[in-house]
């Protein structure tokens, strides 16, 4: 929206002492006309902006100016201070509640009054969470590479890494960056990452691809599951599948369909209902938890 791509615009002049054009019209994927249209607005806003002509000119804002909290409606700046306020939620810190005074001074009813969007992004990792996004994000500023153990289901290795993004998504926290190993960009997840370190190894950023997100290429689906399961996992299925995964048979159990990414995340999902579903399909899924069953009664016999 042209609303965000121009508060992005002030928040690089206001960060560096100049920039290009072609840069700022890179940067947001945006034609020069389009971002001279900004830095005109921007102007007209009585943001204080000169430009200068010829080798080392460039775009840039006066010195000492400080930002007029007038430039953005009330309901601009409630969003702008919720989002703030979740990402002191998980960095350990109180940067950004910092941030949210400098926004808001004079302003106390931003703070307190009629605030009704609350985000909190931490989780029960947040004592392990916080340290780790916090050298994240001073790896990605200072360009170092970070080292550390990573924990899949093939196994443990040791990664090295060119961190570019830390991303919130699936619940979860997640850095994006070219892996040394694997001579290519992947994504982590900061909960698998042990022993996370800033080496003095520096690197010159790439041009960075961004992350492909969708739930079907990170978490392809391919096995069909049905299953029966009873009344009361019902509040359960609406949560994780939502209302449409499943209708009741006429004994009052639930019929549930849906597609499932991995067998063994299948058998681990099922069995957390235990006696409570019975696995129609796959027959091979359904013939490893009866073989699993079997294993833990004869632990508990």
């Amino acid at each position: 929206m042209k609303i965000d791509r121009q508060i992005g615009i002030l928040s690089i002049l206001l960060q560096r002492k100049s920039v290009t054009t072609p840069y700022l019209a890179e940067h947001f994927e945006v034609s020069k006309r389009t971002i001279n249209r900004d830095i005109e607005d921007l102007c007209k806003a009585g943001i204080p902006i000169v430009t200068k002509q010829g080798t080392g000119g460039g775009i840039a804002i006066m010195d000492n100016y400080k930002i007029d909290r007038m430039l953005f409606t009330n309901a601009e700046m409630k969003d702008i201070l919720a989002g703030l306020r979740s990402l002191d939620s998980v960095s350990g810190t109180k940067r950004y509640g910092q941030l949210m005074e400098k926004l808001s001074a004079g302003s106390s009813d931003f703070m307190v009054g009629d605030q009704y969007v609350l985000i909190d992004l931490s989780s029960w990792y947040r004592e392990s969470l916080a340290p780790k996004i916090e050298l994240i994000h001073m790896a990605v500023q200072r360009c170092k590479e970070i080292k550390f153990v990573y924990y899949s289901p093939s196994g443990e290795s040791v990664r090295c890494v060119e961190p570019y993004y830390l991303i919130f998504r699936w619940s979860s926290w997640y850095v994006w960056g070219f892996c040394k190993r694997k001579e290519d960009f992947r994504l982590f997840k900061l909960n698998r990452m042990d022993k996370i370190r800033m080496t003095e190894q520096g690197f010159v950023k790439r041009r960075v691809p961004m992350p492909n997100l969708e739930n079907e290429r990170i978490f392809p689906g391919g096995i069909k599951v049905k299953a029966l399961f009873e009344q009361e996992c019902k509040w359960r299925l609406v949560e994780e599948f939502g209302t449409g995964c499943f209708r009741e048979t006429e004994d009052g159990r639930l019929l549930f369909q849906a597609d499932y990414t991995s067998r063994e995340e299948l058998v681990t999902w099922i069995l957390t209902f235990r006696d409570k579903v019975e696995l129609l399909e796959p027959a091979e899924v359904r013939a490893q938890i009866k073989e699993s069953a079997a294993c833990i009664l004869r632990k508990y016999r």
